[in-house]
């Protein structure tokens, strides 16, 4: 993927998790499918706020969703979470790097106290 399409991507994917409710549906959709109602019902929004929080799930990627009749029913897309699990892997791969420098860096500073 190209740089700014990964940057796009992960900041739809952090914002959609910014939200206590989408985090919400997120966790009743990873127990299986659920309609707009029953992911608004034990959250206390109104259908349409409902809508939208799943709008911006779906932008990021993290749900997709059906319908059949009149019901829309949404399902957990597991996938989503490896763009960020990439991300943050390659940045504790960074920091952990740093951290080893600024050790070899204390422990030569340390010899030479000592000499």
């Amino acid at each position: 993927m190209h740089a700014i399409t990964d940057a796009a991507l992960l900041d739809r994917m952090f914002f959609a998790l910014a939200d206590v409710h989408r985090r919400g549906m997120l966790d009743r959709l990873s127990r299986g499918p659920a309609s707009v109602s029953e992911l608004a019902q034990p959250l206390g929004i109104a259908l349409p706020s409902a809508v939208k929080h799943l709008a911006v799930l779906e932008q990021g990627g993290f749900v997709a969703s059906r319908k059949e009749g009149r019901v829309r029913t949404y399902i957990a897309e597991p996938k989503a979470l490896d763009a960020m699990e990439a991300w943050v892997a390659r940045r504790k791969g960074l920091l952990i790097a740093q951290f080893d420098r600024l050790d070899a860096y204390l422990a030569e500073q340390q010899g030479k106290a000592k000499r």
